[in-house]
């Protein structure tokens, strides 16, 4: 008996240090879905009226231009769509496919990470140099990179293997929260999905005000973010659930 009881103990913090990881990590899925909707509504208002992380929304795009013979939106478009997709295939490689007994952030998150966070500098570069001067196929490069950046940004998310967690696509995610509700599931379970939507719909928010009045700062709004997450995450980089452990 008394060999026992430190045994419960241990198990019963180890449980509470995975909850207080799992909430970190939501939490930063969180501020990556703010960053998500800067960057939509940055390359929806100043860059050629595409997004970079709705690709259902740039699909219509594309359907529209074709049915209204409009070439240009449908170059912006369509670019959008290749350019997410390539980031799609460059983070999965990177971030890898989730494994059983993955930690709580694996390593190659924060690398895909860190490669999406390239693409922002890059973009970063090319904001400002051209910031008085841009023409539309400055705009549909700038486009493109923030496309790829979140494409890679959707992967690394995808790697945790959580289902529902996402910071890019997230009509599944209003969909469940609106079920939840209807049939009054707790609000401890639905309240992360808020959170992630909330985030979007603040970040669109704050992205627009800053991409017309300070449009100098817009590229803040991309990596200020994305720095904040892989620093916070750094720490956290490769430890294992106590589930894992045994």
């Amino acid at each position: 008996m008394p060999r026992t009881a430190p045994n419960v103990i241990g198990r019963s913090v180890e449980t509470d240090a995975d909850h207080h990881l799992t909430g970190r990590r939501h939490h930063l899925v969180v501020v990556l879905t703010f960053l998500t909707g800067s960057a939509d509504a940055i390359g929806f208002l100043a860059l050629g009226g595409a997004f970079s992380s709705v690709m259902t929304g740039n699909m219509v795009l594309l359907g529209l231009s074709a049915g209204r013979g409009d070439a240009d939106l449908a170059l912006t478009s369509g670019c959008a769509i290749a350019s997410f997709v390539v980031g799609v295939l460059a983070g999965a490689r990177l971030a890898g496919r989730p494994e059983p007994d993955d930690p709580v952030w694996p390593r190659r998150v924060t690398w895909a990470l860190l490669l999406e966070l390239l693409v922002f500098l890059v973009f970063l570069v090319l904001w400002e140099v051209t910031l008085h001067d841009r023409g539309e196929r400055v705009d549909l490069a700038l486009l493109m990179l923030s496309a790829t950046a979140l494409g890679v940004q959707s992967s690394a998310v995808q790697r945790f293997g959580v289902p529902g967690l996402s910071s890019t696509y997230l009509t599944g995610t209003l969909t469940s929260l609106i079920a939840g509700v209807a049939v009054r599931r707790p609000w401890r379970g639905l309240r992360p999905h808020a959170h992630v939507l909330v985030a979007l719909m603040t970040g669109a928010a704050v992205g627009a005000l800053v991409a017309r009045h300070l449009p100098a700062w817009a590229p803040a709004l991309l990596i200020a973010p994305l720095l904040l997450v892989v620093a916070v995450a750094w720490p956290m980089t490769g430890r294992r659930p106590a589930w894992a452990r045994r």
